[in-house]
C-alpha cells in the first residue's frame, strides 16, 4: 500500500458516514475526492487510492449512506441531493485538513452522478472532473424494474463489471457489498436525480475526463454519451475503452486507465 491509510468519521445528513483518507508519503499537493458506486463501498478502490497518494495526492472516499461502513438502511438513498451533500462536507474537512490545496473529483456510475450533480452544484471549488461509467443518462435494465411490484430479486451480475473473472469473484465474496434486490426509494431517487441533472447547467469551464466502457451493459454507452455531450464545456476528454465492461478502473486494462486518469489529474491540479 503506497502512503497512510486513515478512517475518519463526518455527520451527514442521514447519519454518521465513514470516510478512508489516503495520504501520500510526501506533503500533498493536491486533494482528490472519490465517490463509490451502487451497492459497494470505497474499500473497492484501493488500487485507485494507492495511485492517487503516489501521484502526492491525498484522497478521501467516504462509503455513502446505507453503504459500506456508514449508517443507514442498507442501499436506500432518499434522495441524491444529500449525498452531495454529504460529498461538500467531505470537501470542506478535506480543505481544512489540507488549507489552498486543489480538489478534484473522481465518481464511478452511481458516484458519477453524485459527482456530476456536486459539478453542477459546486463546479468553481473544483479543478477538474473525472467520470467513469457515470449514471447521468440512467440505466433502462436496472430502472425498468420499478415496473415491477413488488420489485424482483435481480442483484448485479458480478460478470457485467469487468472481463477480469477475478473482479467478480472478488465483489461477490465481499461482504461489505450489497448481493440483494434494488430497493424502490432508491431507484425513485436515480431516476429524479437523473431528470435534476438533465435540467441542470452544463460543466462550462471545468476540465472533465470521462471514461466509459464501450461493452457497459449496466449503465450503456447510448444512454450516456447523449447527456455527456450535452454537458460538456469547453474542455473535455472522452475515453471510450474498447470492449470494456462496466467498472473501466477494474478491467483489464485499468493500468492504462489509470495512467490517463494521472496524467489528467496532474494537468489540471499541478
Amino acid at each position: 500500500m503506497t502512503g497512510t491509510e486513515t478512517d475518519l468519521e463526518i455527520d451527514g445528513t442521514r447519519g454518521r458516514i465513514v470516510v478512508r483518507r489516503r495520504d501520500p508519503d510526501g506533503p500533498p499537493r493536491r486533494v482528490v475526492l472519490v465517490a463509490h458506486g451502487y451497492g459497494e463501498h470505497s474499500g473497492r478502490y484501493a488500487h485507485v487510492l494507492d495511485r492517487l497518494a503516489g501521484d502526492g495526492g491525498v484522497a478521501y472516499a467516504p462509503d455513502h449512506v446505507g453503504h459500506g461502513r456508514s449508517e443507514g438502511e442498507r442501499v436506500v438513498v432518499e434522495d441524491f441531493e444529500d449525498v452531495v451533500e454529504d460529498l461538500d462536507r467531505v470537501r470542506r474537512l478535506a480543505q481544512d485538513e489540507h488549507p489552498g490545496l486543489p480538489v478534484v473529483l473522481l465518481g464511478h456510475s452511481m458516484g458519477g452522478l453524485i459527482a456530476a450533480r456536486y459539478a453542477q452544484r459546486s463546479g468553481d471549488v473544483l479543478a477538474g472532473l473525472v467520470l467513469t461509467g457515470p449514471v447521468v443518462g440512467g440505466s433502462p435494465g436496472i430502472f425498468g424494474l420499478l415496473e415491477y411490484d413488488p420489485i424482483p430479486e435481480v442483484p448485479i451480475d458480478p460478470a457485467v463489471l469487468s472481463r477480469d473473472p477475478a473482479v467478480g469473484e472478488a465483489y461477490a465474496a465481499d461482504p461489505l457489498v450489497w448481493h440483494g434486490a434494488f430497493r424502490r426509494p432508491t431507484l425513485e431517487a436515480f431516476v429524479a436525480s437523473v431528470d435534476t441533472i438533465a435540467a441542470g447547467p452544463g460543466f462550462g469551464a471545468l476540465p472533465v475526463l470521462w471514461v466509459h466502457g464501450e461493452d457497459d451493459q449496466l449503465v450503456p454507452l447510448d444512454s450516456t454519451r447523449p447527456v455527456m455531450e450535452k454537458l460538456a464545456g469547453s474542455d473535455q476528454t472522452t475515453r471510450i475503452e474498447p470492449g470494456a465492461r462496466h467498472e473501466v478502473l477494474n478491467e483489464t486494462t485499468n493500468a492504462e486507465i489509470l495512467d490517463d486518469v494521472s496524467a489528467f489529474i496532474a494537468r489540471v491540479a499541478g
